[in-house]
């Protein structure tokens, strides 16, 4: 009698793998067992241990060449998205493991919207209103929002994301500006944005928005001098990788005034501990890494990976 393939699901947070495809034609073959909390250490390794196939939703679980070395039966790793930062695909190479992904989807869409979501929460002060309203009140007394029409929106990076935020920015009536490391005024005209030095756009502009992928060229891009730099009254919205900033450098930063807000998505170590010092701070927008996560992107992830999956197991 043959021995049933393992398949393990990592990291579906959102318990949406199992809702939003058909695992039948899958478990009709395999063994599969989805994990929905995050798994480290002992628990990790116990979960994927005997794994023939895993499954990566998104890179919440960094798969680096010691771990892989620790999996003697794997045999094919599937990930959600079209990229994963915390893959060693090159250990994977050695061994022959085939890799494959489910392509792009609606996520950076996803995230241009909740990046104004952000923007809008903080410029708006909308956690404060709202905490007032749900306690009986009215009005926080005294506090007035502000508008982003004649103000300039700092964005960097201008790829597929941060051209789409400019857009938005644009129609607010912003000037938009915008830096990268290999930018060019001739790219930013593209998009009908001008560039300009890291320097002038973290001292100028209103809204700062990290569209980059992380690097080690742009690891803690802002850190506490360039975060010196920023206006009194801007506002620092990451929607992308919390590396690009020295987060240890944000706190204080926040605390001296500059920026004056700061609007998260995305963090060094998540979920976020429940003591982080960013829970506690007033001029700060947080929410749980959900840029992304939407269900139509969620139903590609998990209708990829079962095409996949399906695939392999011919």
């Amino acid at each position: 009698m043959s021995v049933r393939p393992k398949i393990v699901v990592l990291d579906d947070y959102e318990k949406a793998m199992r809702r939003l495809g058909d695992w039948s034609a899958i478990e009709a073959k395999a063994d599969v067992t989805i994990h929905e909390a995050r798994l480290r250490g002992e628990a990790l390794h116990a979960a994927i241990a005997d794994a023939d196939a895993i499954v990566l939703v998104r890179d919440r679980t960094p798969m680096d060449a010691t771990l892989i070395a620790a999996l003697p039966k794997l045999r094919y790793v599937v990930f959600t998205g079209a990229r994963n930062t915390q893959l060693d695909a090159a250990a994977l190479a050695v061994r022959n493991i085939p890799v494959s992904n489910t392509g792009k989807d609606m996520g950076k869409q996803g995230t241009v919207e909740h990046t104004w979501a952000l923007v809008l929460a903080a410029m708006k002060r909308m956690e404060a209103q709202m905490a007032v309203m749900r306690s009986g009140g009215w009005r926080v007394e005294g506090l007035l929002s502000h508008m982003l029409d004649g103000e300039r929106l700092g964005l960097i990076g201008l790829g597929e994301i941060g051209a789409r935020v400019a857009r938005v920015g644009q129609a607010f009536g912003m000037e938009a500006v915008a830096w990268s490391p290999h930018m060019t005024a001739e790219r930013a005209a593209e998009h009908g944005v001008k560039s300009v030095t890291l320097d002038e756009l973290l001292s100028t502009s209103r809204v700062v928005s990290l569209h980059l992928v992380p690097s080690a060229e742009t690891k803690q891009l802002l850190n506490a001098q360039r975060l010196a730099l920023m206006r009194g009254d801007a506002v620092l919205v990451n929607t992308s990788r919390a590396t690009l900033i020295d987060m240890g450098a944000l706190i204080p930063a926040l605390a001296a005034g500059r920026p004056g807000m700061a609007a998260l998505d995305v963090y060094e170590n998540e979920p976020l501990a429940a003591d982080h010092p960013l829970r506690a701070i007033p001029n700060v927008v947080l929410t749980p890494h959900i840029g992304f996560v939407t269900e139509p992107v969620f139903r590609r992830f998990a209708e990829g990976a079962i095409g996949h999956l399906s695939a392999w197991l011919g």
